[in-house]
């Protein structure tokens, strides 16, 4: 006989799959703004069209700060604590949050919303990482070539790198800045997403 998690589980991947899309679609968004990347893109069209519906209320309320769509950070906030609640009520009470479990089944919204925040910066250092990672590929595929979605992510991925490039420049053409970017990344995450999650749990 099948038990009671038979369809639970598919669900809570469909849920997780589908709230976890777009909210990396608003956290791209506001990165995009962030580094005034190129916005007539068809990608960065595409992600405009599918955000703006629920951001023009946002928007009346959540003014931009310093240039910043800070509405997009709430949006993603609010879509996120969303799927907690969602998922809580499935009886899931651990879910993971850059490899470290948020137990969101014990703690109230103020600690899910921080669970949020934890959950954004992860989306905010992946959309950086997998940028680096996309570009070095495409660099080795199809190098000196050029199209709207290659000239994106190399948009994303060169305010990361191109720091790197000034305290190590390339050692006989080859270029080290993707491999320490990548690496730095990763151990931002190690540092950033674990206290965080831990605040969390006190709230």
């Amino acid at each position: 006989m099948m038990g009671s998690g038979y369809l639970t589980s598919p669900l809570l991947l469909i849920i997780n799959t589908l709230f976890d899309l777009y909210v990396l679609l608003v956290v791209m968004r506001f990165v995009l703004q962030w580094l005034r990347a190129d916005f007539y893109n068809l990608l960065s069209q595409f992600i405009v069209r599918a955000t703006t519906p629920p951001l023009k209320p946002l928007r009346r309320i959540i003014p931009g700060f310093a240039g910043q769509d800070i509405a997009a950070l709430l949006l993603a906030m609010l879509i996120l604590l969303v799927k907690y609640l969602l998922i809580r009520s499935m009886g899931a009470n651990i879910i993971d949050i850059g490899n470290a479990a948020a137990p969101i089944g014990s703690v109230g919204i103020f600690g899910l919303l921080v669970m949020a925040v934890a959950e954004i910066v992860n989306t905010f250092l992946n959309i950086f990482l997998f940028a680096i990672l996309i570009a070095v590929i495409l660099s080795w595929v199809s190098p000196g070539g050029y199209n709207p979605i290659i000239g994106l992510i190399q948009s994303i991925a060169e305010p990361v790198m191109r720091p790197i490039r000034r305290w190590i420049p390339p050692l006989g053409g080859l270029d080290l800045s993707p491999l320490f970017a990548t690496l730095g990344i990763m151990v931002a995450k190690m540092l950033i997403i674990p206290p965080i999650v831990f605040i969390a749990m006190q709230l």
